[in-house]
């Protein structure tokens, strides 16, 4: 029998048997071993903020946070879940450009450490909703600075952007405190960009967002409680590029922060983390339904695709990448045939990898998109076709648990209605 690729001794056939397929599959001692590894190199006064959106499965947030994350959340389901989870309000902020009112106050009553502000005009919301309320609003400015990006997949800052406030605009308000008595601003956040694989460019781009925290500080007169760097530390999924080399992103980015650790001893210093707590986590398993060749070419036709795995089609690249695969049951055959893995939508698009080399593949072969954990399905149209969700199986301490269900039809068409049978009626 060929060897096939395990979790923590788990065989994928015995997991894919259990739960089915399509199914995302995390390793929980890789999502603990993020955590650890972080906090083993970089300094001390650095605390690690999950960002939920990478992933919101509350047991993937559940063995973070017990591995020491903090937890960034972006919307009330996402408070909800990181509260479930067991995360303290003191260990969690709240972004993100368009929050509602609702949302807003969903903060203020469970007392979380502070609020992301994005734009003057929410900021005039916080504050009338914490005066309702007779309680001061904590809140930290999103800065959109002057200077820009260095090596980031995605700019987040640094040129016009839904995201925070221009520095220009923050420095042309020094009154804002004043203006807004029901809100305490306590901290500065700057997110320049996420997939960011240079320790060079991650030092340099804390450099200046200290720098600017100083100033930002200085001019509107308020305590730096907290200083949030951002982050966006990225991970290789394409050829050529490399993982992060945490020791040397140590080197480089611990002076920078003992610097200004030593000058604000009371400062919170953070960094969010989404994709890199995550992505090495995570599997995508699918199950090949047909194989066949079209004009030469070969392609295997799995059970899932790209309604659960967006993020492989290559979205903004002009040239289709592939992740990493493998023919998970059978990892120790040759890869020596090209072959097209696509998924059941009724698209061309839906190809999660395009000319991988594989061993020959064969109807009921495990199929593996590997560093998936982080923007997996929730980034994804799971409702194309209306196939829905995966299931998404996390295993701990040699087990596997089914951590979320997947959809079936039923609650596919729940939450759909017939009009009245009069409205369906036939006109005369």
């Amino acid at each position: 029998m060929s060897a096939e690729f395990e979790v923590q001794g788990i065989p994928i056939t015995e997991i894919a048997e259990e739960f089915g397929t399509p199914l995302y599959l995390y390793d929980g001692d890789e999502l603990a071993s993020r955590v650890h590894g972080l906090k083993e190199h970089m300094h001390p006064r650095l605390e690690f903020f999950f960002s939920l959106k990478s992933n919101p499965n509350i047991g993937v947030c559940s063995v973070l946070h017990g591995a020491g994350a903090r937890v960034e959340c972006s919307s009330m389901a996402e408070l909800l879940t990181v509260r479930r989870a067991g995360v303290a309000p003191e260990n969690i902020i709240f972004l993100g450009p368009g929050k509602s009112a609702h949302e807003i106050e969903a903060c203020l009553d469970e007392g979380i450490y502070t609020i992301i502000c994005e734009s003057f005009g929410e900021l005039a919301v916080i504050d009338e909703l914490a005066r309702l309320r007779g309680v001061t609003a904590p809140v930290a400015l999103r800065i959109n600075p002057s200077f820009a990006v260095k090596g980031s997949g995605l700019t987040m800052g640094g040129k016009p952007r839904q995201f925070g406030i221009d520095e220009t605009q923050v420095f042309d308000n020094a009154d804002l405190a004043q203006r807004h008595p029901n809100v305490r601003l306590m901290g500065v956040q700057v997110y320049m960009g996420t997939r960011i694989l240079s320790e060079e460019a991650i030092a340099e781009n804390t450099e200046r967002i200290f720098e600017l925290a100083n100033r930002v500080s200085d001019v509107l007169e308020f305590p730096l409680d907290m200083v949030d760097i951002g982050g966006g530390l990225g991970v290789a999924y394409f050829e050529g590029e490399r993982d992060l080399d945490l020791p040397l992103l140590a080197a480089r980015v611990n002076p920078i922060i003992a610097e200004f650790a030593d000058a604000h001893p009371e400062t919170r210093l953070v960094m969010e983390l989404g994709r890199y707590l995550t992505a090495t986590s995570g599997t995508y398993v699918v199950r090949v339904a047909y194989v066949k060749e079209s004009m030469g070419e070969k392609f295997a036709v799995a059970d899932g695709g790209t309604n659960h795995h967006m993020a492989a089609v290559g979205i903004g690249s002009f040239v289709k990448r592939n992740f990493p695969m493998r023919v998970l049951n059978r990892i120790e055959e040759p890869a020596n045939e090209s072959w097209h893995v696509t998924g059941p939508l009724c698209t061309p698009n839906d190809t999660l990898g395009k000319k991988i080399a594989l061993p020959p593949v064969r109807p009921g072969d495990l199929v593996g998109v590997l560093r998936s954990g982080a923007y997996g399905p929730t980034a994804s149209p799971v409702l194309f076709l209306s196939h829905g969700y995966p299931a998404e199986v996390l295993v701990l301490n040699g087990r596997a648990h089914l951590v979320r269900e997947r959809d079936t039809t039923e609650d596919l068409l729940r939450h759909q209605h017939l009009p009245e049978t009069a409205a369906l009626a036939t006109p005369e």
